[in-house]
């Protein structure tokens, strides 16, 4: 077999998943072989992702790349198709990185250690199988792979309500994905020969009244992943009794599950719809901004805040998704990016000061940075990341959502004016409620009840190591985001002016253009 011909993607799908099914067997007693073998197995599909991305990965190239077919189950249609493209191969990267730093922050985990990274491992696989798939039938098991893993690991290693949690979850996530079964079954057997190849329902030319149900379906279930208001209340459960490396597969990549999708179903596949029901995202996108930022200004749970805080980032998405601009496309897929690393360092040092304190309660700390300068510091960091400082990460994506929408001529002078505005106002809220947590937590006097009873050591160089490595690219994102936009620049040209063909405005103005550069211009004599 030619390194041409490999299968790619089928091998970094399947190598977790495979490798997880050989804990059960491997010779431990007190789970330090097993995490030694699951950060191994983590470590080594990173590497063969990134090593594919280096030398199979062509930037110019907006079409799908390392394709694979296999047919499946032929009497149904079902068929083994993946492959990566500007849209996936950047959360392709994220979610092995983010990942494998999830199973380093996992280290203290004593408990049913072989189920609990027999479990990370296999969520590994059904997450790059989400971003990477191209069978509609396909995705939705992918879909529903990736929700087990995660309601055993909040249901048997959360807090004091992880049944709770678990249950809202399963029940929120589950209820939704059925909305995209019904959804795939219809295009699938809609006119023609039946057939789940997302590149043919593309292609397929949809009547526009059936696209806008099946982007309404599409919406409600990816609506509850972002996730956005009101099918949000799942998530600050959720956050509220995860632990810290399961924080980090929740903030850092599930969320980015539903804005891909969002992308590449109803916007790429359903044009037509998406040019009608754009407005309609964008003022949800912004209601997400502010209510969420509300919200987190007035939780005193630490992790509560920090969710609603995640869910109000995720109101940019929205808001780049409906710009119909290059700019504001290329924010949203940054956005969802930078706010991977960014959530998922937050949350990893919420789990580590909680590891410490042994409460989440804002009124019960003050004045531990003392004590802890580490952590306080890469606390500050990430903090300063959140609220978009110029340099970081965050900062980039925002502004250029800001700024594509703002010069989207797909909407009135009067609509940008108000949605810019608006959203500014979580942009305002942000550096409030975050530099006030910081506050609360590490400025002050100390509290002496708290520092009585709790021994709190500072931050120990695994936990260094893993912030570390989040701020590095944060930072370099921040400093030089070319690095990362070069990946998709060429797909999300090609989607925008996909998405402008279906907006009638834009579309008559490009047949004006044309004609009157057809016209062939007065002889001078």
């Amino acid at each position: 077999m030619s390194i041409e011909n490999f299968p790619w993607l089928t091998t970094i799908i399947l190598f977790p998943i495979v490798a997880s099914l050989a804990i059960p067997f491997i010779p431990d007693k007190d789970g330090k072989t097993i995490r030694w073998y699951s950060l191994v197995v983590g470590l080594l599909d990173f590497l063969l992702i990134v090593y594919t991305f280096y030398t199979q990965y062509d930037f110019s190239n907006p079409e799908m790349q390392l394709v694979e077919r296999y047919s499946w189950v032929p009497q149904i249609g079902l068929s083994w198709s993946v492959g990566v493209d500007g849209l996936s191969m950047p959360l392709v990267i994220l979610t092995g990185f983010i990942t494998t730093l999830a199973i380093l922050a996992a280290w203290p985990v004593t408990f049913k250690p072989r189920l609990f990274y027999f479990l990370m491992l296999a969520m590994y696989g059904g997450q790059i199988a989400v971003f990477a798939v191209q069978d509609m039938l396909l995705f939705f098991l992918a879909w529903e792979l990736e929700l087990v893993p995660v309601y055993f690991l909040l249901a048997i290693w959360g807090g004091k309500k992880r049944l709770y949690a678990a249950t809202k979850f399963i029940l929120y996530t589950a209820g939704g994905s059925l909305f995209i079964l019904v959804a795939a079954l219809a295009m699938a057997f809609y006119g023609g020969t039946p057939t789940f190849d997302m590149q043919t329902l593309a292609n397929k030319g949809f009547p526009l009244t059936f696209q806008l149900w099946i982007y309404t379906a599409f919406l409600i279930a990816y609506a509850v992943k972002l996730p956005i208001i009101p099918l949000h209340t799942w998530l600050p459960d959720a956050h509220g009794e995860a632990t810290a490396p399961v924080h980090m597969l929740l903030a850092g990549i599930l969320l980015k599950m539903g804005g891909y999708a969002l992308i590449r179903m109803n916007a790429e596949m359903l044009p037509a719809a998406h040019a009608i029901v754009a407005p309609a995202l964008v003022i949800l996108g912004v209601v997400n901004i502010i209510y969420a930022a509300l919200t987190s200004f007035a939780q005193r749970n630490l992790k509560r805040k920090i969710a609603y805080s995640s869910i109000s980032h995720m109101g940019f998405v929205l808001i780049g998704i409906a710009s119909f601009t290059d700019l504001g496309l290329s924010g949203a897929v940054l956005q969802m990016v930078s706010h991977g690393l960014i959530g998922a360092s937050l949350f990893f040092l919420v789990g580590a000061t909680y590891d410490r304190t042994h409460t989440l309660m804002l009124d019960e700390m003050g004045g531990v940075g003392k004590q802890m300068p580490k952590i306080f510091s890469m606390f500050t960091a990430c903090s300063l990341a959140s609220l978009a400082l110029p340099g970081m990460s965050g900062f980039v994506a925002e502004l250029m959502v800001f700024v594509g929408f703002a010069t989207s001529d797909a909407y009135s002078l009067t609509f940008r004016v108000i949605v810019v505005g608006l959203a500014a106002i979580g942009v305002i809220l942000t550096p409030i409620y975050l530099l006030s947590m910081l506050r609360e937590i590490f400025y002050g006097p100390e509290n002496k009840e708290l520092t009585s009873h709790e021994v709190l050591i500072d931050a120990e160089p695994r936990e260094v190591f893993i912030i570390a490595s989040l701020l590095v690219p944060i930072i370099g994102i921040g400093f030089y985001p070319k690095m990362l936009t070069q990946v998709y620049d060429s797909k999300t040209l090609q989607l925008t002016a996909r998405l402008r063909d279906e907006v009638p405005t834009l579309a008559n103005r490009k047949e004006d253009t044309i004609a009157a550069q057809a016209v062939p211009a007065p002889a001078i004599r």
